[in-house]
């Protein structure tokens, strides 16, 4: 056999093993994850608050309590995520918000929403339904994309 023979087996025999171990490392992430919804959704309780700000900032930054910095891992402690600062009755406090809903969070108006613990898992307008969003006005070159797909008849892109 050729030297590029036994080196493209050994590279199919290595692109194949680390596929088998992501798919494994999938199955179990995806496993812990349900359970941490679980358990999310087993604590979560409703609140009415005034939304005060909301940010991306990172952890250390955010005005979290001591224990949830000491007990996050180090490599997370400097990834931004997004932080909503609260008003709960006579406290203010700074929540973590769901990725999914970050975006629909009205800031300066009172709201209802689901919290579990200092995560913030669902978010209702208090007076008048559910939360919109605010679209931001597009650029021209979005626009012109947008006309030119509806001219060909193709579907948006998001």
């Amino acid at each position: 056999m050729s030297s590029a023979t036994i080196t493209l087996i050994v590279v199919a025999v290595l692109l194949i093993g680390v596929i088998v171990a992501l798919y494994f490392l999938g199955k179990k992430a995806q496993k812990r994850q349900a359970e941490q919804e679980a358990q999310i959704a087993a604590t979560k309780q409703t609140y009415s608050m005034l939304i005060i700000d909301k940010k991306r900032m990172k952890l250390k930054d955010a005005g979290l309590p001591a224990i949830v910095l000491e007990q996050t891992p180090k490599i997370l402690r400097g990834r931004k995520l997004p932080i909503v600062k609260a008003k709960i009755g006579p406290q203010v406090m700074s929540l973590i918000c769901d990725d999914k809903i970050f975006d629909l969070v009205p800031v300066k108006k009172e709201v209802k929403a689901s919290v579990s613990g200092i995560y913030m898992v669902d978010v209702k307008g208090l007076r008048g339904g559910n939360a919109k969003v605010e679209e931001k006005p597009k650029s021209k070159f979005k626009q012109a994309v947008e006309k030119l797909q509806e001219k060909a008849g193709a579907k948006p892109i998001k």
